[in-house]
């Protein structure tokens, strides 16, 4: 039995192409919530570009987080705008653009819940007890 990990890093070439796209993605999605959605605030945590350049995930946090599944889904239908887009902005420095993927980063609500269980505004031993009943419930 092989137990031999991978640790695959990322290529200068790809961080850069992450650092372009990330930073035309955010002026991208930054003005249409703008024009269409008042006080939503739309910012681009991270992008990784795979290794043949082909793929560029990009990670989303959205706020307020109770409209991020709506305006998630509104994202994902308008990839293929968002993508011509960002092309016609990283023409001069991408041969060609990666097929783009959006994912929501929820690691800001996961520091939101450890800040309010050390405060003592929620108790997530209990929330998960009830949360597991609830799902028991519903089977």
């Amino acid at each position: 039995m092989n137990n031999t990990i991978f640790v695959v890093m990322e290529t200068n070439r790809q961080k850069k192409i992450a650092g372009v796209i990330q930073k035309d993605l955010v002026d991208i999605l930054q003005g249409a919530a703008r024009d269409g959605m008042k006080g939503v605030v739309i910012s681009v945590t991270k992008v990784h570009v795979t290794t043949d350049l082909g793929q560029a995930k990009a990670y989303l946090s959205i706020f307020p987080s109770d409209k991020k599944e709506e305006i998630m889904e509104g994202i994902k239908a308008n990839t293929v705008m968002i993508r011509h887009a960002l092309a016609i902005r990283t023409k001069n420095q991408l041969r060609r653009m990666p097929e783009l993927m959006f994912f929501i980063d929820d690691s800001l609500d996961y520091i939101e819940d450890i800040d309010k269980a050390l405060r003592g505004e929620d108790d997530p031993i209990k929330n998960a007890q009830k949360s597991t009943q609830k799902k028991n419930r519903k089977d």
